[in-house]
This record gives C-alpha cells, structure tokens and sequence, in this order.
C-alpha cells in the first residue's frame, strides 16, 4: 500500500533545517569576504574562493594579539577530553559502588549525589574557585578540568544501567571467583558500552563549550580556549575583523561536529536500547 507523502512534515524538516543551517552558512561565507563589507552590511550569501587562505593565516597566526588558533583548539579538544573522561570515569565507578556494594549509608550516599543536579552552576562558582585557590590550581590547564569532572546527571544514567543487569549474572560472576575489579571490567563496562559512547559525545561537547569556569579561572592567554579566543576576538565593533572571527568560529565548529559524526552510531544506539 503506497502512503502519500507527509508533505506538512517535510515542510516542518525543512524549515527547521533552514533555521540552523542558515547561519552556520553566513558564518562560512563571511569568513572569506573581506570584513569592511561585512560591517556595512554587504554580505554575500557566496563565499569567496579568494579568501580562502584567511583560514591558515588565523590558523597559525592568531589576530589582534590572540592565540593562533591551532593552539586554543588544543587547549579546548584537551579540556573537553579531560572532561569527559573525567565524568565518565567518576561516574561508573560512583555509580558501581552505589549498585553492587552494600555499605551503611549507601542510598544517603546516592541521594547525596543526586541533590547536587538541583544546584546551578552559578552557585558552585565562587567555593570551587576559592579550593581552586588554594590548591594553586589557577591559571593552570589542572585547574581548568578537574572541578569539572563530577557529573550526578552520569552517575544516575549509570546507575539505571547497572540496575538492570540480572542478579543471575552476579551470582554466575560470583562464583566464577570474578571479583569487583574482574566484574567491572569484563561485565558491567561491556555491558555499558553504547551508554558511554552516547554520554562521552554528550560530554565533550558540554566541556567544547565552557565558557564561564575558564573565563574566571584561566587568565593567562596561553590557557585560552576557542571560545574565550572568539570572546576576545571581538573588540569594538568598528575595530573588530569580523572575517578572522567568523573564520574561527567555522574552525571552531569542527572538532565537536568530527565526535558526533564519527560516534553517530554508537550514540543513537545509547540513546535509543532498552535494558539490557
């Protein structure tokens, strides 16, 4: 039986991916015209061939006295790498030790975790930069990860994993003579391995994307990420070179763009099984 075509459908696809795509496509097209006719409003929808070498030259040069931005993209892959590692590290063995160990305290301990998803970030600032302070963390890249790396949101998606592992397969590892370490690596990590793909692309993007924490805990430029570059790139708005900006914020896009692509698969599969 042949269905008609979903044509309002189609039409809401459409226009949604006009919404996001157009300005990520005037963002790569001004990254080549020259910046004057994009403060005056002259901006081409077709990007230009001959601006092109604009991206190399931010690439390894920087502009207006900020990192190149081959540096800042390293700083920023290898604090969104930190991170999410970090979480999820934290996390599985958080949320292991809630589920199959039986200690005093231990749904005091899970609660505990889980309250903390009720405080805002904005909160948090000023006690996490003051333990920062004092362990001579600031203005270190240490600094720029590691009070990042608890997550109660990974800890609670994890628990939900392990809960559903069978008590049989417990028992069957038992008495195997497997013991917690043996159990987690061959067991429960398997088990959960479409989860952490899926929450690892979640992870990186969130630590991609900081802006607030390294702005207040990093101020040497050398510890710049792409996203403070691009803050700083912008200067007054008759000064700022709006092609360098939008060249970087292109180059910006990418590494974050590159995990979701070459992840897609396991990250749908994360998202989407059932208990296992």
């Amino acid at each position: 039986m042949n269905r008609k075509p979903d044509y309002l459908t189609h039409a809401v696809l459409a226009l949604g991916v006009v919404l996001f795509a157009l300005p990520v496509w005037l963002v790569l097209a001004g990254s080549t015209q020259e910046s004057e006719a994009i403060t005056r409003g002259d901006l081409s929808l077709i990007p230009h061939l001959s601006g092109l070498p604009r991206y190399w030259q931010v690439l390894t040069e920087g502009t207006r006295g900020a990192e190149p931005v081959w540096h800042m993209l390293a700083i920023s892959s290898a604090m969104a790498l930190c991170i999410a590692l970090g979480k999820i590290t934290i996390s599985i063995l958080s949320a292991y030790a809630v589920v199959f160990f039986r200690f005093p305290l231990r749904k005091l301990a899970f609660w505990s975790i889980f309250v903390t998803l009720m405080l805002p970030v904005e909160v948090r600032i000023i006690p996490t930069y003051s333990v920062m302070a004092q362990f001579g963390l600031i203005n270190t890249f240490t600094g720029l990860w590691v009070p990042l790396i608890a997550s109660a949101t990974a800890t609670l998606l994890f628990r939900q994993v392990f809960v559903a592992i069978p008590d049989e397969l417990v028992e069957a590892a038992r008495m195997d003579g497997a013991g917690p370490l043996r159990f987690l690596r061959d067991i429960v990590i398997p088990v959960s391995g479409a989860n952490i793909a899926a929450l690892f692309v979640i992870l990186f993007v969130y630590g991609w994307n900081q802006y607030l924490w390294p702005l207040l805990v990093a101020t040497d430029p050398s510890l710049d990420t792409i996203v403070i570059g691009l803050v700083k790139m912008i200067g007054i708005d008759s000064d700022t070179d709006w092609a360098a900006v939008m060249a970087t914020a292109v180059m910006a896009l990418l590494p974050p763009v590159a995990v979701v692509v070459l992840m897609q698969r396991w990250f749908v599969a994360g998202l989407t099984e059932g208990e296992k």
